[in-house]
């Protein structure tokens, strides 16, 4: 396999252990836990595994250990450092015992309910060690949660010897991790479940997981184009670029990347909720930007936009409620409806204010939202071009203001959207150090017996030597949210905190950054340079931790 210049410089570098992993380790127990919220139904649903304390991992005597064998999956998404994850595992099994062996699932979970599996030797980790993808055993959605899938995958965990099974994902995989976990413990079946934390999208985050791994390196890799975006726009002075960025049910990245890059506008989905804000206010406070900007002989500037906005728009999400219920129900109605008919048919059919609404948008998205559907019948959210939507909405309202001698400029828009792009990068040196963290304290944690713990590893802002690592328990993070229908235990998903240090920090300097073209070009800062370039922390974790 022909290799480039940096894989074969990245191979040779070395990711950065806390003080406290590099000889033997003892646990400090913390006080016992309970979950976030709605105590009594995940105690009841979690017996086994509910209440355990919080552990760290500190410096102990040398203790001899029986050679393991571990199970590792990788679950849902890419995220950058997946790699350094097993990486760091299989170093710490073996460091406490050479015999020790690890077994990867092929495909995500699937690989576990159909025994699809490889033995993960030295030669072949060595070749992944501090790249991006998941591409060593390759990954997979299926959702562990039926009683035949966890005995289907018993009976291959039974056949090859393995101790315990390290689940790398995020929410909804960590959830299912938890609830193998107990399912094991309730059955006696001496298996053991850990979590590791992963999604770019940065909303699995509490007290205990400081940030999920992939984050760091995502919104670098993004920031690096933004600012490429933000050079062409300042050098030709003729566009507006839209900027759709992932995060789907927070706007963590678009929040890290605007202080990072320092745009002219950035949308925060939880903002725009709070504040009850309408599809017209949104587009009104573009509109106003650009404007302003026009007024000064600015007719360029940047808009970064999460990808789930719309769905926190609350007037949106009562079109889409509402839509998704009608067509359901006239579903045989409509199919006999020619294309050319079916937008006013909908019109005459909504509530006054959805048909109002559903009247006011694009053709292009109004007919997104009733063809393109899901095997639900709902509607596909991240299918909605909100960059194209949200131009081509100011481009009229801007139009209007015209006429009315409101505003004198030129308006041109492109239109982006990073996504995967970031997903599969080379990790960081933040995100190398801190993966190859977890999955070593992950195998402290099988090594001490304990289940149903996500690894974690806190401080974060300081140099890696000093960082905390530990175990929370996944019960910690839970509580109950309605799913297809019923009420079921999930980990709760950190939204940004719009009164939190980050937030604040982007609110107080956004008018400026909208009047001015005051753009920051971070360039690329993942890993290659003096520390002081290449080491830093995202500044979010910095604000929160006043670093």
């Amino acid at each position: 396999m022909t290799k480039s210049a940096l894989q074969i410089a990245r191979a040779a570098y070395q990711p950065k252990l806390p003080k406290a992993l590099k000889g033997a380790v003892k646990v400090k127990e913390g006080e016992p836990t309970q979950s976030v919220a709605d105590q009594e139904a995940i105690k009841e649903l979690f017996p086994n595994t509910y209440g355990m304390p919080l552990i760290q991992f500190v410096e102990g005597e040398a203790v001899s250990f029986p050679a393991i064998n571990v199970g590792v999956i990788l679950s849902g998404g890419q995220a950058p450092g997946g790699h350094n994850v097993i990486s760091g595992l299989f170093d710490g099994i073996k460091a406490l015992n050479k015999d020790s062996k690890l077994y990867g699932f092929i495909l995500g979970p699937g690989g576990l309910v159909d025994h699809n599996y490889m033995e993960l030797t030295a030669d072949i980790i060595d070749e992944y060690r501090n790249t991006g993808g998941f591409d060593i055993i390759g990954s997979g959605r299926t959702k562990l949660e039926k009683v035949e899938q966890f005995e289907k995958g018993y009976e291959i965990i039974q056949e090859l010897g393995i101790k315990a099974l390290v689940i790398i994902g995020g929410d909804d995989s960590n959830t299912n991790a938890c609830v193998l976990a107990e399912y094991y413990a309730a059955k006696n079946y001496g298996v053991q479940v850990i979590g590791c934390p992963k999604t770019i999208d940065g909303d699995l985050k509490n007290e205990m997981i400081e940030t999920s791994f992939g984050f760091d390196t995502a919104c670098k890799t993004y920031s690096e184009v933004i600012g490429n975006i933000q050079r062409d726009c300042n050098s030709a002075r003729k566009y507006w670029h839209f900027i759709k960025l992932m995060g789907r049910s927070a706007s963590h990245i678009a929040l890290e990347c605007a202080l990072q890059v320092q745009p002219n506008v950035c949308i925060i989905s939880e903002e725009v909720e709070a504040k009850d804000m309408s599809l017209d206010d949104v587009v009104t406070y573009i509109a106003q930007a650009v404007a302003d900007r026009a007024a000064a002989g600015n007719n360029f500037g940047t808009v970064l936009i999460p990808e789930g906005l719309v769905e926190f728009i609350p007037a949106m999400k009562r079109l889409i409620a509402e839509l998704n219920d009608f067509l359901a129900a006239n579903s045989e109605e409509f199919a006999q409806i020619k294309k050319s008919a079916q937008r006013d048919y909908i019109i005459r059919k909504l509530s006054p204010e959805n048909s109002a609404i559903y009247a006011s948008l694009p053709e292009g998205v109004a007919r997104q939202l009733t063809l393109d559907r899901d095997p639900h019948g709902n509607v596909q959210v991240s299918l909605i071009e909100t960059e194209k939507l949200l131009s081509e909405m100011v481009g009229k309202k801007l139009a209007q203001w015209k006429e009315e001698g409101k505003y004198v400029g030129k308006f041109a828009a492109q239109h982006h959207f990073f996504g995967y792009e970031g997903r599969c990068a080379a990790p960081s040196n933040f995100d190398a150090d801190y993966c190859y963290s977890l999955g070593y304290t992950a195998s402290l944690l099988i090594a001490n017996g304990k289940t149903g713990y996500m690894s974690s590893v806190r401080n974060t802002t300081a140099p890696a030597e000093e960082w905390i690592a530990g175990g929370v328990p996944i019960t910690m993070m839970m509580n109950m949210e309605r799913r297809h229908g019923e009420m079921k235990p999930v980990i709760q998903k950190a939204l940004v905190r719009l009164d939190g240090a980050p937030f604040k920090a982007f609110a107080a300097n956004r008018e400026m950054w909208a009047k001015e073209t005051a753009y920051v070009y971070p360039g690329p800062i993942q890993y290659f340079g003096p520390t002081e370039v290449c080491d830093q922390p995202t500044k979010t974790l910095q604000l929160e931790q006043a670093k």
